[in-house]
């Protein structure tokens, strides 16, 4: 169980989908519009300062063209 933003497997996962962005040329801003979020909400995320919600999750994975099952494979192989 997850028990804090900070373990390291979640740390994985969000570092995957922040080279997602980084690889599609957007920024935090760019991507914040896209998503229709602030790009606080973006930035806190992506600094472990904001979990996703599973919800947010496959939104975030959708607007970035990846798999979410591709993020949850790569979290489960950080156990």
């Amino acid at each position: 169980m997850i028990t804090h933003i900070n373990q390291s497997r979640y740390e994985a996962l969000i570092k995957w989908l922040i080279n997602a962005r980084k690889e599609r040329g957007l920024t935090v801003r760019q991507f914040a519009a896209l998503i229709n979020e602030s790009h606080q909400f973006v930035n806190k995320v992506e600094t472990q300062q904001r979990a996703l919600k599973i919800t947010e999750y496959v939104d975030y994975c959708e607007a970035l063209g990846v798999s979410p099952e591709e993020g949850l494979k790569l979290l489960k192989s950080q156990k």
